[in-house]
């Protein structure tokens, strides 16, 4: 049944601001939880002895596992409960295990408070998403989750900021004490202040603005398991069975992969090459390494959706240009011999790379009908994460340890290149069980000599720094795929209305 009958909008320009802030603050949230473990990951690893290969996994697959797993009932549920009842649930779920965090007392403790922080997680984006696609047009959609999108630097930005003053100044049990309980607060805001929108309703405002016709609102059906498994299927053709689309989630995955191998080890980087206190590793890496990302952001959502009015390839080649040259950029930034020069350079790569998060996600909901968007987030980051979360920390974890293990076993200097070099050369394996044994946690044992500690010291320098370069390759990759989008992009959308 259709309609071209005029009606006052539902919601004005002012309240979903407030509702996209509120959802922008809760994604803040999540980053804030999620990546905290990066800015105290020297001083956990010290305090329990760890390899860089654990803090990997407590990073990575350790809260991807559930994450990933959870994301797609959740999102099913999404498709036909509250979004805003989901939300909330899972703000207070994340939120709490974060704080319950800095009560662990070993390793084991500490992973499975990690899996509780990505059980609640996985009910954050995916009814967000869904949530603002029913707040705004298909033409306002890259831009309005661009806005969401700036969680991921603010996240970053004050987590690191925050988590290094804090775990410097009271610990680092205290720092995820109090980042966590804040969230509890701010899900009984969220309650409180935000309406559950009907489903399509942008759609159908954007329609009516244009003199179309307008579906009336389709009721969900019935719940059946075959339904539930033909309407996951229909979203899985529609991510990967479309050439654009597809190379915007390989994009998005590769450059993500990158994002958390490196992200997670930054910090430990400007600790062993530079002597650097936690307060200013939180510094360099999230006020100025945040503000570009943050501006990117931004500019990636808002500029990809005014240069779509031209050729909507634009909606792929603004990230693939961004990707293009954050690369070079991030290597030159972590191959400086003071940390001063570095600090200077991060001020731009994350400008250009933080392009895709607005444009991938506008093109994932454009691609999909009004009650599969939340599946689609979901199905998304089951993808994503698994590869990327999953296995970026991890994956840079492990060329650290094995670079740390070449380093300590040679003792030579050279450059980050020539280390590289030299564990390709000698097949790929380092000693990383000799230099666990003699540098517990990465430093040399109490009473250790001078020499010993110097030689833990560089080695953990120059493995981190070969492994923070590699893994930007991925950067470089990602790049390539969001320029294979932009091929058909036009005649996709097209298609889709």
């Amino acid at each position: 049944m259709t309609s071209t009958s005029t009606a006052r909008p539902l919601h004005s320009p002012q309240y979903r601001a407030m509702v996209l802030g509120l959802l922008l603050c809760a994604y803040v949230f999540n980053f804030i939880d999620r990546t905290i473990l990066s800015i105290l990951g020297p001083a956990i690893r010290a305090d329990l002895a760890l390899t860089s290969t654990q803090i990997g996994l407590l990073g990575g697959l350790y809260f991807a596992l559930l994450y990933t797993l959870l994301g797609i009932p959740i999102a099913r549920l999404a498709e036909r409960y509250s979004r805003v009842n989901i939300l909330t649930v899972s703000l207070v779920v994340w939120s709490g295990f974060t704080a319950l965090c800095g009560l662990a007392g070993n390793y084991v403790m500490l992973a499975l408070c990690r899996f509780g922080v990505g059980v609640g997680e996985a009910g954050c984006s995916p009814p967000a998403h869904s949530l603002i696609s029913d707040y705004f047009p298909p033409g306002r959609r890259a831009s309005a989750l661009a806005i969401y999108g700036l969680g991921v630097p603010l996240g970053v930005m004050f987590g690191a900021a925050a988590g290094g003053w804090l775990a410097q100044t009271l610990g680092w049990r205290w720092a995820f004490v109090i980042v966590g309980l804040p969230g509890v607060l701010l899900a009984v805001a969220f309650k409180l202040l935000v309406r559950e929108p009907p489903r399509g309703h942008a759609d159908r405002e954007a329609a009516r603005a244009a003199g179309l016709p307008v579906e009336a609102p389709t009721p969900a059906a019935p719940w059946s398991f075959g339904h539930e498994t033909r309407e996951i299927g229909a979203v899985i053709r529609a991510l990967f069975g479309n050439w654009p689309v597809l190379n915007m989630a390989l994009g998005i995955t590769l450059v993500s992969f990158g994002l958390y191998g490196s992200s997670q080890f930054a910090p430990q980087y400007f600790v062993a090459a530079f002597s650097l206190d936690l307060t200013t590793v939180g510094l360099i890496i999230g006020l100025i390494g945040g503000a570009g990302a943050g501006i990117g952001t931004l500019a990636g959502g808002f500029l990809a959706d005014r240069l779509a009015r031209f050729s909507p390839a634009w909606y792929a080649l603004t990230p693939a240009i961004g990707l293009a040259l954050c690369t070079p950029l991030y290597i030159l930034a972590y191959t400086q011999v003071s940390w001063q020069a570095a600090a200077v350079i991060l001020l731009l790569p994350g400008f250009f790379q933080y392009t895709y998060l607005g444009p991938t996600f506008g093109v994932v909901q454009n691609s999909v009908d009004v009650r599969r968007r939340a599946t689609a987030t979901a199905v998304l980051f089951l993808f994503l994460n698994l590869i990327a979360l999953g296995g970026g920390p991890p994956f840079t974890g492990w060329v650290i340890d094995q670079l740390a293990g070449v380093r300590f076993s040679t003792e030579q200097a050279g450059s980050v290149w020539a280390l590289i070099a030299a564990w390709v050369g000698g097949g790929g394996i380092g000693d990383p069980a000799g230099f666990a044994a003699a540098c517990p946690g990465g430093i040399a044992p109490a009473g250790a000599a001078g020499p010993e500690v110097e030689a833990c010291r560089r080695a953990l320098a120059d493995g981190t720094q070969g492994g923070l370069v590699l893994t930007f390759l991925f950067y470089g990759w990602a790049s390539v795929h969001y320029f294979l989008a932009a091929i058909g992009m036009a005649r996709h959308l097209a298609r889709r209305g």
